[in-house]
């Protein structure tokens, strides 16, 4: 029979633009305080994103029982849309007719530098759906979201004795040292980019040896260097799986989460684990956008096999 995750966290629209120059060619240093500025963007792509709907779009493609569950606004059709073609569960989404769905507004210039304005909209009101409302859940994922919703999706899995991975990300900057603590005792698993690992140190006053002590696996992703797994009182080293193409990293982290999931619920050992979710972010870095890429099962043991030399299946 197969398990069910629970994926709560945040979808979105994500508007990218590419600005031709330099930021730094249209701003002066000392009239930041009075600073008015506008950009012509020559290219502009909007996207489907969103934490929830990147692991879950992942996930689902792997063939496993994805559920995400958000709070999303009335402009959500065209994802809905997207999702009902992708024969995704839409079943836990909660459309909210006085709110927008969330929208980040991203623009690059020629250096690589973004200056992003993100409007969290219905996410807020993530609260408003509980874990409780899905039967049969096997494990859990608590990424970023709204604040109220993370913390009471934390305890709602931890009531349930739902096993789950708190995955704060950018949300990190919403809670307290205390709020961090509560959140690492009660999760199962956590994982963190090595800057939020930094972050969820200094925050929290508490070493990685005593963070990774808390909890059954503290995973830690370090981009082309790879990720490690600190698990049981040891260190796992996983190399990087090779990218066909380095085209965009936007939601290679979601993509290296629907793996972890799928591994922990086909019960791999964590080496084979942090090596799949490691090949799934390379895939997803040779496409634009973040649900623009697919999977195929043939093709990923292929390429587990020539990146590390053992089956996978």
């Amino acid at each position: 029979m197969k398990k069910t995750a629970l994926i709560c966290g945040s979808y979105a629209f994500d508007s990218i633009m590419v600005f031709r120059d330099h930021f730094k060619n249209h701003i002066l240093p000392d009239k930041v305080h009075m600073l008015n500025v506008s950009f012509l963007v020559s290219t502009m792509r909007k996207e489907f994103g969103g934490c929830a709907g990147n692991i879950a779009y992942n996930l689902h493609l792997l063939g496993a029982n994805s559920v995400p569950m958000a709070t999303v606004g009335s402009d959500f059709t065209p994802y809905l849309t997207w999702m009902k073609k992708h024969r995704m569960n839409t079943s836990y989404i909660k459309i909210l007719k006085d709110q927008y769905t969330g929208q980040a507004f991203i623009t690059t210039d020629m250096s690589d530098n973004q200056i992003t304005a993100f409007h969290p909209g219905a996410m807020d009101q993530s609260h408003q759906n509980k874990v409780s409302d899905v039967s049969a859940v096997d494990i859990g994922i608590v990424s970023p979201d709204g604040r109220v919703g993370m913390i009471e999706h934390a305890t709602q899995f931890k009531q349930l004795k739902i096993p789950f991975i708190f995955d704060p990300g950018q949300g990190m900057l919403m809670f307290s040292g205390k709020e961090l603590v509560n959140f690492i005792k009660k999760a199962t698993y956590i994982v963190l980019n090595d800057y939020e690992s930094q972050m969820l140190q200094t925050k929290t006053g508490l070493d990685l040896s005593t963070i990774a002590s808390k909890v059954d696996a503290l995973i830690i992703t370090k981009g082309n260097e790879g990720s490690e797994i600190h698990t049981d009182g040891k260190l796992i080293n996983i190399i990087p799986a090779k990218a066909d193409s380095m085209q965009d990293p936007t939601g290679c982290g979601d993509a290296y989460r629907a793996g972890l999931l799928y591994g922990l619920m086909h019960d791999m050992n964590w080496r084979t684990i942090g090596q799949l979710a490691g090949l799934l972010g390379a895939i997803k870095m040779a496409h634009l956008g973040t649900q623009n890429h697919e999977l195929d099962m043939a093709d990923i043991g292929n390429r587990y096999q020539d990146n590390y030399g053992e089956s996978l299946f």
